[in-house]
């Protein structure tokens, strides 16, 4: 559980912030050159791509593994 939570939390952090120096140095860009948005709009369509990878990772952590087995130990197999 706490793997899936960070590795949502932190991908969304991630996402946040390259949207946010992204987004800045975007649009002043296209203010200088209105060619630019296009690119402007593939790179943040990238950066919120960072969130959603990071979303489906914590989902694919929080199912179940098909590898582990449940094993009970009894008490008679303690003794030597």
């Amino acid at each position: 559980d706490l793997a899936a939570g960070l590795c949502c939390g932190l991908s969304g952090l991630a996402a946040g912030m390259a949207i946010g120096i992204g987004g800045d140095a975007g649009v002043r860009s296209a203010a200088q050159q209105p060619r630019m948005y296009i690119g402007v709009v593939l790179i943040l369509i990238f950066a919120e791509a960072l969130a959603l990878f990071g979303m489906i990772i914590g989902i694919v952590l929080m199912g179940p593994s098909p590898t582990c087995k449940v094993v009970t130990v009894k008490p008679e197999m303690l003794t030597i």
